[in-house]
């Protein structure tokens, strides 16, 4: 079977669209780290989590069901995966990343939370039969490379061993397994009922667990909500409608194209961007590391997806 030029080129359109919408999913989740800043030490962390995501929730279901999409038919099989989607990249991955933040600096969490492009390929090729060659192993360890300088390089003193620090390190690789969990062995069920109902049923199962655990603990209260100012809530709908419901649907949109691999290794410009953000909006300063750091995991992601 031959392939004519017209199709090639929109083939290749169509994937030069898929990265772009990746690399904006990227920018997009360095922007969380901003808007987190305005919640923390204010808003619990679980509250905060719930809240997040209650957002996205209800920006989900409005999408679908202005497409007059809401229910659609779901196998056993479909139910169970969408239920273990949001137990682990929904649930555990906020409640190891939030308890992991306890006994550790967020720059030493970010350092773990690099390893994500490795892993997702690593559990890829071992669990899905994605494949990787010479090329896509060099881009892969690159991106590890270039985020991991950005982040020493804005503090190097996260390397540093402290008292309990190892409790931490154990709560934020949990939550790394959690995202390499969610982008895995999402493919299958993105396949068959689209990237779309994916998040929005994943994230709403996510959603109700983090509830539950929130009534556990007892960090709910409405004193609690009335407390939180207008920056905060803003902040809130960034994290809920832009950072989770809209990236969350672009990131699994480019999980069906190009695969777990080539769409994870887009995660190592998270710290990057975040960066850039923080220096553009909370006046903090760069450094030629920084951009020598970025331009390594942009190389990297180019090798990737060569």
């Amino acid at each position: 079977m031959t392939i004519s030029a017209p199709e090639v080129l929109a083939f290749n359109g169509s994937k030069n669209l898929v990265y772009i919408k990746l690399a904006m999913v990227s920018f997009i989740w360095g922007g969380t780290f901003v808007a987190g800043r305005y919640l923390s030490g204010e808003v619990a962390p679980l509250l905060a989590a719930f809240l997040r995501f209650l957002l996205a929730s209800v920006t989900l279901i409005m999408i679908i069901s202005f497409k007059k999409e809401l229910i659609i038919q779901l196998t056993k099989a479909q139910l169970l995966r969408l239920l273990v989607l949001g137990f682990f990249g929904i649930f555990s991955y906020n409640l190891c990343f939030f308890y992991g933040l306890h006994y550790i600096s967020a720059s030493r969490a970010s350092l773990i939370v690099a390893l994500n492009p490795a892993l997702i390929a690593l559990a890829a090729f071992m669990f899905r039969g994605e494949k990787l060659s010479v090329l896509n192993i060099f881009g892969v360890l690159a991106c590890v490379i270039g985020a991991a300088i950005v982040i020493l390089s804005k503090n190097a003193s996260v390397v540093i061993p402290l008292a309990d620090a190892w409790k931490g390190d154990v709560f934020i690789l949990g939550c790394v397994l959690s995202w390499v969990i969610y982008s895995v062995f999402s493919k299958k069920i993105v396949m068959e009922i689209g990237p779309v109902h994916t998040v929005t049923y994943s994230v709403v199962a996510g959603t109700f667990m983090l509830l539950f655990a929130l009534l556990f603990y007892g960090d709910i209260s409405m004193s609690a909500i009335e407390l939180i100012s207008r920056q905060q809530v803003l902040s809130l709908i960034y994290l809920g409608v832009i950072g989770s419901a809209c990236a969350y649907i672009w990131y699994y949109d480019g999980i069906r194209e190009v695969g777990a691999t080539k769409a994870g290794v887009f995660i190592a410009l998270n710290p990057l961007s975040a960066v850039v953000l923080s220096c553009l909006i909370l006046g903090e300063s760069l450094s030629m590391a920084m951009f020598a750091g970025g331009a390594i995991a942009i190389v990297g992601i180019y090798f990737c997806n060569k």
